[in-house]
Formats: structure tokens, sequence, C-alpha cells
């Protein structure tokens, strides 16, 4: 099977692989990849800012796909279903933030794309216990950015509380979901992008956003919540001061540059500062049977495979509105 890899740490790109179809083992899945998302994460991987990606490496865990054989043990999956493969792909089940419904905190965990091959490739092995049954509405490009865009996206924007007026501080593939929800549930979304990306500010507003601007731009009122999708740890403070009392402000990537000290009284009057680390299966199962509702449009900018790289390039570079998806099989069509 053609795959794309990272064949060496903080790489900055994908070399092309011939390499042999994997075999589900117990408890797993082979799934054939119909989709597969490229995530901001993906990119912390293969640029090196994650450590200890297990070399050589598939990326990608944003997969949708088609269970094409199962392993030993499997139960509530079978051959022909659609599924997706999220972020998490493992955790013990067994020590105390598994057994307290935490499993995102899980020290065993093991996720997609980074210690499991992942998605870019034209097919993949999974646990079946971490994949998810997909919403019928959705085709397989347009369900791809709702496994982590969505999900992540979603765990940040229940942790930011349920105040009105909400900030969303990057643009891309999470926020564009995520505003769709909370504009659906009446909240004002106010949608802070880079300076300049007046491209950026327009989506936001098609959306529903009642205001968009640039990141070093007050919002005309103070927010209740701000949720930080761009990795970039200027922003804490920025939001801070944005955010009015009591009020809430959520880091939502795996990743951020670091976080400049500022002085106390932004953080004074009860205001919180807080991450946000993986997903649960609970999550993922609750959106998905939410986004159909809203319903959540996703939009997708497709790449063959062998285009993860040009994909990345454009991601890197913020040229991106909505979120990229690697098709297996787009070559054979153009």
């Amino acid at each position: 099977m053609k795959a794309m890899m990272l064949m060496r740490k903080a790489a900055g790109r994908l070399d092309e692989r011939d390499v042999a179809v994997p075999s589900p083992g117990d408890g797993q899945a082979l799934i054939r990849v119909a989709a597969c998302g490229v995530c901001r994460t993906d990119l912390h991987v293969v640029d090196g800012d994650l450590p200890d990606p297990v070399l050589p490496l598939v990326p990608g865990h944003e997969i949708v796909g088609t269970v094409e054989r199962v392993g030993a043990g499997v139960s509530g999956l079978a051959v022909g279903d659609r599924v997706g493969v999220p972020w998490l792909g493992y955790s013990c089940g067994t020590c105390e933030y598994c057994r307290s419904g935490r499993e995102n905190l899980c020290r065993h965990a093991r996720y997609t794309g980074y210690q499991i091959n992942g998605g870019f490739a034209e097919y993949t092995v999974a646990e079946a216990r971490y994949c998810l049954l997909l919403p019928a509405v959705y085709g397989d490009a347009e369900a791809a950015p709702l496994l982590c865009a969505g999900l992540i996206g979603y765990r940040a924007y229940a942790m930011a509380g349920d105040g009105r007026r909400l900030g969303l501080y990057g643009f891309g593939a999470a926020a564009h979901l995520i505003a769709q929800v909370a504009i659906a549930q009446g909240r004002e979304v106010y949608a802070f992008t880079s300076p300049g990306d007046e491209a950026a500010q327009r989506f936001a507003r098609d959306l529903g956003a009642v205001w968009a601007g640039a990141s070093t731009e007050p919002a005309p009122v103070p927010l209740d919540a701000a949720i930080i999708f761009a990795p970039v740890g200027r922003l804490v403070p920025e939001a801070l001061r944005r955010t009015a009392p009591g009020g809430c402000v959520v880091c939502a990537g795996i990743h951020m540059s670091d976080i400049p000290s500022f002085p106390y009284r932004l953080l004074w009057e009860e205001r919180i500062v807080r991450s946000v680390a993986n997903l649960t299966r609970r999550d993922g199962e609750a959106f998905l049977e939410l986004a159909p509702r809203v319903p959540v449009k996703t939009h997708v900018r497709c790449y063959p495979l062998t285009g993860a790289n040009a994909a990345l390039d454009d991601l890197r570079a913020g040229r991106i509105q909505g979120a990229a998806v690697l098709v297996p099989g787009l070559e054979a069509s153009r």
C-alpha cells in the first residue's frame, strides 16, 4: 500500500513509501482509509514540536474509512462499518484516570499518528474500542475534521462554560466547527485572527460571528470566555485582557509557544486559565450525535494522499480556510 511517512524526527516533511498492508491483531480492525484530515497536531509531529514520535511513522488522526477485517475478540464492530479513528488510540482502562472517566489523562495512553501509525495511508489498523461510528449525513472528506478539530473544539467549548459572549482565537479547522455549535445555541461569537487575515475574518462573519478582527484588537464587548486554538502563547494574556471578571480562557492546543509573564491583575477577579488535553470516547460520541442536529457543516480542501506535504505547507503558512483532507485515490480520479 502507499503511505506518507515521517522517517526522522523534525524532518518537516513526509516521504512516500510502498509498505505492506498491516494485519489486525486481537481487538483490532483493519480499515481501508477513505479520507484523513490534516490537523495542526500533525504539523507539530512532523516539525518536531512534540517529542519522541515512534519512527518511522504514518501520521494522521482524523481517519474515516471502512472496516475490512477484524481481529479476534472484537465486538460491536463489523466488516463494512464506516468508522472514524481519532487522536486517542488506546488507554489502559484500569488506572485512576480511566476508572474516573478521564481516559484522556491516562499515563499509558497512545495516540494515533504519533505512537500508532495513522491515516496518511491507504490502510490503517486501529483498536476497535477506539473506533467511532459516523453519522451517515456526512461524506467521507466532510466527516474527517469532526474527529479532532470537532472533538477537541467540543471539549474546549464545554470547558469554557455557558457564558453568552465567546471569543475564538485562531479561526481555522476547530474554530469554524465549534463556532457553528455556539451560534446555534444562541451565543455570540467573536473571532480573532492573525493581523491582516481578512479572508479568515470574512469566513468567520459568513458563518455568523457577530464580530471578527485581529488578535491584537479588543472585541467591542468584554468576553465571558475565550478559546485559544492558535499555538501562540502571547495570546493568553491578550485573551485575559478581553475577558470579563469570572471568565475563562481555555488553551485548546496540544502545543503552544511559551506564555509570557503578565501582571496578576489580568488573572484577578476570578478569571481562569486552563488547558484541554486530548479527548475521551464519550466526547466523541456526544459530539458526533450533536453535529448533525446543529447541523455542523465542515469546509474542506481535498488533497491527494501524495499531496500530504503540500497540505502541511498550506497549513503551516495559514492558507487553509476550514480544514485540509487527504483522499487516497484522488490521484487516480484526476
